[in-house]
């Protein structure tokens, strides 16, 4: 046997050993109810999650967001109408998008603008600001 056959036979028994250890999806959905999608795993964890934080799930409608497929033998998911696709390691990493997006969602995460909080904000500047740490 050649070393290039040895070494392909060696990659490809490494990439099944990766395959078995690391969690899959073994079934995904959208639970309109719940306004959540729902992974089952291969390890038996359940991964739930809105669909505003999910890169290109937010704004999506019922129709769209319950047409999601598993790719990648349980690695991804994957909803054509939206042209979207999550990594199943990234989402039970807590990941939700790129690196780009994520850092743009986490930074407008406390920037909403409603009219309890411009309230909130103009008693606080009336009463002097913020307080000073203690420290």
């Amino acid at each position: 046997m050649s070393d290039f056959v040895r070494e392909y036979e060696k990659a490809i028994a490494a990439g099944a050993r990766e395959a078995a250890s690391e969690p899959r999806a073994v079934s995904a959905r959208y639970d309109a109810k719940a306004a959540r999608v729902i992974v089952k795993l291969s390890n038996g964890v359940v991964i739930a999650f809105p669909p505003s934080i999910a890169q290109g799930l937010r704004g999506a409608g019922v129709k769209e967001l319950a047409t999601v497929e598993i790719t990648a033998d349980g690695f991804g998911l994957h909803w054509e109408a939206l042209d979207a696709d999550l990594s199943v390691p990234g989402l039970a990493a807590g990941v939700f998008g790129s690196r780009s997006w994520m850092r743009a969602w986490a930074a407008s995460a406390g920037a909403a603008r409603t009219p309890r909080k411009a309230a909130a904000a103009r008693e606080n500047g009336r009463k002097g600001g913020r307080p000073r740490k203690a420290g």
